[in-house]
């Protein structure tokens, strides 16, 4: 019997289709044997995964996704915990980096122990200016700002600059306070040079530190590189694979893209810029300018100083200090122009904020520019004291609150002394802050606090410092649930961003950056969350760590 050609043809079409539907597709590497929490909205939990060119392609069970995958490699988590990749949504990434490289005086218990850090320091790395960070007089037994008399004492020919852990206060030697120019009596708007029997105490209050700092010799570009590298390679050993940097010059900037270009920086990184002239010029006036590994289409702005050094602008005095309302860095008029510029050119704006006062005064210039609800994401950063009768104010026109849980367990055993019980109710609310958009992202701020990112969703959920105190948890009404913490460091943080359609969560399309973790953050005793281990830290499918 004849057959006929058509039906042959046919037939083999089919067959061959059928041929190709069984066949395994090609992808990079199969992730199994883990517990994968992918974040997305259902909070669903996978065994695998798999991923080609840097992307997820599927997430499901081992066997079905090794059916239908030929995976060129396979990695094997032991059974251990995967989570998205950390993000930062607010942190000082280039310097942190630059910091590594000035002495550490982060816990210093006095200022004598600080001398002992610097002279280490200056005998180890010896440098034309003796730079450092991270004091915090609120740690040692007398809690009032430290005189320049004792670095004057053991350092009288070489300029010292020592920053506060928060960054807006620092201390100067009066070596560099000659250099500087800066003399008792001066005044300088948005800061202070503080004096004792009119004299010069050597503290540097938000803005007056600028005015020593700029004769401070510039850092070199290998420097810079170093500062950047170093920098991601302790991150990648947290578990972050994505920073927001708040407050950037375009030429760190383009340095930063030309080492992503390059394949050397491979953290992603979300940049802010600072207000300037050449800074507008080389991004926001051309507009949004993003790749896989930077978003430039922010300005960081600063409304007021840290509650540490009385710099935060309160609507009310501080209750240790009468008369003292803090410190507006700008004026409302720069602010609001300045915001008004981003709106124009399709910008984020972030500012910083602290007191009460600062707080109110952005919401008010941000709700006149945005008029109602919307999708431009503008935040409000730390958002740390908000009055009772402006919290409505973040949902009324979509104004993002943008926090750090650790700045709560830092400040907690003295922030009820600068201002008092009743604005407390009002502190560090993040719960109440997380109802007004139903979403909170969660950074850190380092090097103001520590670049782990499981400090913060430890000191959000049990409300604790790493010492387990108070034992009761600090103002538990605002705690927030597990998974509110870490949707606060993965899928909230790329919202932040505009980037929760490419990470944040481990679904098919977005990056395969995630972190491998050897306890179950969701189930696991809170007190074991801080020295949880990062066992793998992945980027695009490769591992960083």
């Amino acid at each position: 019997m004849k057959q006929n050609p058509f039906l042959f043809l046919m037939s083999m079409i089919l067959f061959a289709g059928l041929s190709s539907c069984d066949k395994p597709k090609p992808a990079d590497m199969l992730v199994h044997n883990a517990i994968i929490y992918s974040v997305d909205n259902d909070f669903s939990i996978h065994e695998a995964m798999v991923i080609r060119e840097g992307r997820i392609l599927e997430t499901g069970q081992t066997e079905t996704l090794r059916k239908k995958y030929n995976a060129f490699e396979e990695y094997d988590a032991g059974g251990r915990y995967i989570y998205p990749g950390f993000i930062d949504p607010h942190c000082h990434f280039y310097g942190y980096g630059l910091n590594l490289q000035n002495a550490d005086l982060v816990g210093t218990s006095s200022f004598d122990e600080i001398i002992d850090r610097l002279k280490q320091h200056q005998a180890s790395y010896p440098s034309p200016w003796i730079l450092g960070r991270g004091w915090d007089q609120n740690n040692w037994p007398v809690k009032e700002f430290p005189h320049k008399r004792d670095l004057d004492k053991h350092f009288p020919d070489v300029p010292v600059l020592l920053i506060r852990i928060d960054g807006h206060a620092a201390i100067a030697n009066t070596e560099a306070l000659k250099r500087a120019g800066v003399k008792a009596g001066e005044t300088i708007s948005g800061g202070d040079f503080l004096t004792e029997n009119n004299e010069l105490t050597g503290v540097l209050i938000d803005n007056a530190i600028a005015a020593v700092r700029k004769h401070v010799p510039p850092v070199s570009h290998d420097e810079k590189i170093n500062a950047l590298l170093q920098a991601q390679k302790n991150c990648f050993s947290v578990g972050l694979t994505s920073v927001g940097d708040a407050g950037l010059d375009s030429e760190t900037i383009d340095l930063m893209d030309s080492l992503h270009q390059a394949g050397e920086l491979k953290m992603r990184i979300y940049a802010m810029l600072n207000p300037g002239r050449k800074n507008f010029e080389n991004y926001l006036e051309k507009g949004i300018y993003k790749t896989d590994h930077l978003n430039v289409r922010s300005v960081k702005l600063f409304a007021d100083g840290a509650l540490g050094s009385r710099g935060a602008r309160m609507i009310e005095p501080y209750s240790d200090d009468p008369g003292n309302l803090g410190l507006l860095v700008e004026t409302p008029e720069y602010l609001t122009e300045i915001s008004e510029l981003a709106h124009k050119h399709g910008y984020q704006v972030n500012t910083h904020c602290i007191g009460d006062s600062a707080v109110r005064l952005m919401l008010n210039i941000y709700g006149d520019i945005l008029k109602e609800q919307n999708d431009l994401r503008w935040r409000i950063e730390h958002a740390q004291i908000v009055h009772p009768d402006d919290f409505h104010l973040f949902g009324k026109y979509s104004i993002v609150p943008s926090v750090q849980t650790t700045h709560a367990t830092s400040d907690m055993f003295w922030a009820i002394d600068r201002i008092g019980p009743e604005r407390m109710k009002g502190a560090y609310a993040y719960q109440q802050l997380l109802n007004q958009l139903g979403w909170l992202p969660n950074g850190s701020d380092f090097p103001v606090e520590h670049i782990n990112p499981l400090y913060g969703f430890y000191a959000g959920v049990a409300r604790k410092n790493l010492e387990g105190k108070p034992e009761e948890g600090f103002q538990m009404e605002n705690v927030l649930t597990r998974e509110q913490a870490l949707r606060g460091m993965t899928i909230w943080a790329a919202m932040a961003a505009f980037e929760e359609h490419e990470k944040g969560s481990l679904e098919p399309g977005k990056f395969a950056d995630f972190v491998v973790l050897d306890i179950d953050l969701m189930n696991m005793d809170m007190d074991l969350v801080p020295h949880a281990k990062v066992l793998g830290t992945f980027v695009a499918g490769k591992q960083v760590f």
